[in-house]
């Protein structure tokens, strides 16, 4: 049996820039990384003034898959009962 590697990102701050995620993926695949996983938190941190920018995770791993060929991707996890899961399947499927 041959292990994986995969890498696991956050999905907020100076990554949370849709072009610079989907750049990361795209990297990520070309040299040779199996998987590729996102948070899925509602809430990382809080400090007063400081506000960051968040990607919701299935629309990124949409992008992702838009723009990618073999990599396998998916949130670490994703807790059901704060979302709504006809939104979760409408958002996780690419058009």
């Amino acid at each position: 049996m041959t292990m994986k590697y995969g890498i696991d990102l956050p999905n907020f701050g100076w990554l949370g820039d849709i072009d610079v995620m989907i750049e990361c993926a795209v990297d990520a695949e070309e040299a040779g990384w199996e998987g590729f996983f996102l948070w899925d938190h509602v809430l990382v941190f809080k400090q007063e003034d400081m506000v960051l920018p968040f990607l919701d995770p299935w629309i990124t791993l949409t992008a992702i898959a838009c723009n990618t060929e073999r990599i396998r991707f998916g949130p670490m996890v994703t807790p059901l009962p704060r979302r709504r899961p006809w939104k979760v399947a409408r958002e996780a499927v690419p058009t």
